[in-house]
């Protein structure tokens, strides 16, 4: 039987908390994913209002263009991360039981 080095690792990890009930708590990787999560958002709705700023008020169109840039590369990177998300999510899927 094969164990991938990911689940033994976390395996090791499980049973140094376990030992050590004394150790600071560390951050958890939901809330860590969270934060990030967060501030992708706020991230995408800066760049979305100086990008209606400057169509509204016709200030500088190089900042439209720039926030706009900056809200597609983002994008684009939300999607990178769910792409990855999901490949390891069926690669789990694909593991005897």
């Amino acid at each position: 039987m094969q164990i991938p080095s990911s689940l033994a690792i976390n395996g090791y990890d499980r049973a140094r908390d376990a030992a050590q009930p004394d150790a600071p708590a560390q951050p958890r990787a939901e809330a860590a994913f969270g934060q990030a999560m967060g501030s992708f958002v706020s991230g995408l709705q800066a760049n979305e209002q100086a990008a209606t700023a400057s169509m509204v008020s016709g200030a500088d169109p190089h900042a439209m263009v720039q926030a706009l840039a900056d809200t597609e590369l983002a994008v684009q990177t939300a999607v990178s991360v769910r792409d990855r998300v999901v490949e390891a999510y069926l690669e789990i899927l694909r593991m005897p039981v």
